[in-house]
């Protein structure tokens, strides 16, 4: 069952409360179903990602950003997926053991490995020397030496997981960049960040994404 809180604008406090109360109010009327929380704004802040993660991710919930397009004199409305935490985590395998393209291919969305493959080619003219590796936990990005980006792209339609590596003095820096730019961003470790990835962000904010990329690449070269 899907508890479903719309509203306009972005996302704030009392409408964070409210999803999860609804949420907790109909689990209690049918506690043998399985319930997820929802929530639709035309902006998911990151305020919310911060009372997520406040909560340990502990509540099974989904926020879905709405934006208008308008194409033709027409009005189109696109619903793009930004959080889901209780999405099924990917097979925990060795991340040594080899693999290749096809192997990503057949248990990847087509655009998802889209995205991986223009994330990629975002470093394409700063070393020449890149390399990428298929492993059947992760597509690794680097040099000869070392590697500084790690892709999952995902079963779900144009969404890729990655992490990157930064230097340790340029964390916090480089963290407050992406999010001012309203792309939520994990620290990994203390030099790495994780980053949730969909179609529709790196489209609107691809130059943010490509300037990370660019001072990593050159960085871990």
């Amino acid at each position: 069952m899907y508890e479903v809180e719309i509203m306009l604008g972005a996302t704030d406090e009392s409408h964070i409360i409210r999803t999860i109360e609804y949420w907790d109010i109909e689990r209690r009327r049918f506690p043998s179903k399985e319930h997820r929380a929802v929530i639709v704004a035309e902006e998911i802040t990151n305020r919310f990602f911060n009372v997520i993660a406040l909560m340990n991710r502990s509540i099974p919930i989904i926020a879905i950003q709405l934006n208008v397009v308008k194409i033709d004199n027409k009005i189109t409305l696109h619903f793009t997926k930004i959080l889901d935490t209780y999405e099924e985590p990917e097979d925990d395998e060795e991340a040594g053991e080899a693999a290749d393209r096809p192997y990503w291919e057949k248990r990847s969305d087509p655009k998802s490995i889209q995205l991986m493959d223009e994330l990629i080619l975002l470093t394409k003219g700063i070393n020449p020397n890149q390399r990428v590796t298929y492993n059947k936990h992760h597509v690794a990005l680097g040099t000869q030496r070392r590697n500084f980006a790690w892709f999952h792209p995902r079963k779900r339609e144009g969404y890729c997981q990655f992490n990157l590596k930064v230097r340790k003095d340029n964390v916090e820096k480089t963290k407050n960049y992406l999010e001012e730019n309203g792309i939520q961003v994990r620290l990994h470790r203390d030099d790495e960040f994780s980053i949730a990835l969909p179609s529709a962000i790196f489209k609107s904010k691809k130059g943010v994404i490509e300037q990370v990329f660019r001072e990593s690449c050159e960085t871990f070269q």
